[in-house]
């Protein structure tokens, strides 16, 4: 297109010079013809037909003149318009050429960018092959401590194959003691209950005040003796005793347990608040006993209240549901709260509430074995609260 603009122009050039050459010809042409009007004005009268001649081809002359001018004026326009033109294509073709170094530079940074990258990829296939090659070292140290893991295993299974011999065979001799023990501790403290029972009954006027006394305290203490072997030989049989569970029926477990109560003439009988309890899963005999356990403690405890109130209810908490027992008896003092459920711990005196420190440890080891937890929150004559969660039925 500039090539084409540029020969147009050449030729524009060559036309205006063409027609300057042209009007210098006609101005000489013009000073002949004057010349030949003053030779002919001169020769007027000889050269009068001559002269309207050359006048007419003088008018014409001019006329000619006039149009040459004109074009002249339109080449002379023309020559501008075509220059504006070439400033405008100069311009344009300095933009394209500032556009076209920009994009020289941006490819050039684009390459040197490229060349990192490539570098960059580079060092990552390197590092993926030394990754590869660590791989499959550990991959191989992986194998082998897998095959050193399951002879372990093989070795840990026979292990515990011969270890629950063991444990069999320890838990069958230890039922059997337990059963010796029972017995043979049970004979002699019958004896001492029922010789101490003859004395009282029929020697009893040969002692003084004291010495019945003492008679008595024996006969209670070998009773408390025979509680706690019971109690021992319970809290044994329930690391051997199957759990079979089922759905409870809360409430109705509760009224057997509530009817199964028994108190003195002179005791406070308890008032019983009992709220909605939700049925649950676990071994309904177990379970029965956690109710026992913690109501006789919640009844013994507030023996020496003017009036004994016992309030049980449940709440649920994700998939358990949370059991309690709360009393208004003597409570007890939160410091030693790791003692609560411990075998033969107790927070009383003898003197002052009577038991064997068990009954707790029985309720613990249940609910542990159903997965479950007891605890508790007390103040110190203000009363207790017994919890315990155990799985709900819709779990």
């Amino acid at each position: 297109m500039k090539k084409n603009d540029s020969n147009e122009l050449i030729i524009a050039n060559r036309k205006i010079a063409f027609q300057h050459q042209e009007k210098e010809n006609r101005a000489a042409e013009l000073i002949i013809a004057n010349k030949e009007l003053v030779f002919q004005n001169e020769e007027k009268e000889n050269r009068a037909a001559e002269l309207v001649i050359a006048n007419k081809e003088l008018i014409f002359q001019n006329e000619e003149k006039e149009n040459r001018a004109a074009e002249l004026i339109i080449a002379n326009k023309e020559l501008a318009f075509q220059n504006e033109e070439k400033e405008n294509r100069a311009a344009e073709l300095i933009i394209a050429n500032k556009e076209l170094a920009f994009q020289n530079e941006e490819k050039e940074n684009r390459a040197a960018e490229l060349i990192i990258a490539n570098k960059e990829l580079a060092f990552q296939n390197e590092e993926k092959e030394k990754r590869a090659e660590e791989l499959i070292i550990a991959n191989r140290e992986l194998k082998n401590a897998e095959d050193d893991i399951r002879k372990l295993n093989d070795e840990l299974e026979q292990k515990v194959v011969e270890r629950t011999a063991q444990l069999e065979s320890v838990n069958k001799e230890l039922e059997s003691f337990s059963y010796s023990v029972s017995h043979d501790l049970r004979a002699p403290i019958r004896a001492i209950n029922g010789y101490t029972r003859i004395l009282v009954e029929d020697y009893a006027d040969k002692f003084d005040t004291d010495g019945v006394k003492i008679l008595q305290s024996i006969i209670n203490n070998s009773k408390k003796m025979g509680e706690l072997i019971d109690d021992l030989l319970a809290f044994s049989k329930l690391g051997r005793k199957q759990v079979t569970v089922s759905e409870i029926d809360m409430t109705d477990l509760l009224d057997r347990v509530q009817e199964e109560l028994s108190f003195e003439d002179y005791e406070n009988i308890p008032e019983f608040n009992i709220g909605t309890l939700p049925n649950a899963i676990g071994d309904k005999s177990l379970i029965k006993q956690v109710w026992i356990n913690l109501i006789s403690n919640a009844v013994k405890y507030s023996k020496h209240k003017i009036k004994t109130s016992i309030e049980i209810g449940a709440y649920k908490k994700d998939n358990l549901v949370v059991y309690y027992i709360k009393d208004g008896g003597a409570g007890f003092d939160m410091q030693y709260y790791d003692k609560l459920f411990g075998v033969f711990q107790r927070l009383h005196s003898q003197e002052e509430f009577e038991g064997t420190g068990i009954g707790l440890a029985i309720v613990q080891k249940i609910v542990h074995r159903h997965n479950g937890t007891v605890w508790a929150e007390s103040e110190l004559n203000e009363g207790s609260c017994f919890y315990f969660s155990l799985l709900s039925v819709n779990h």
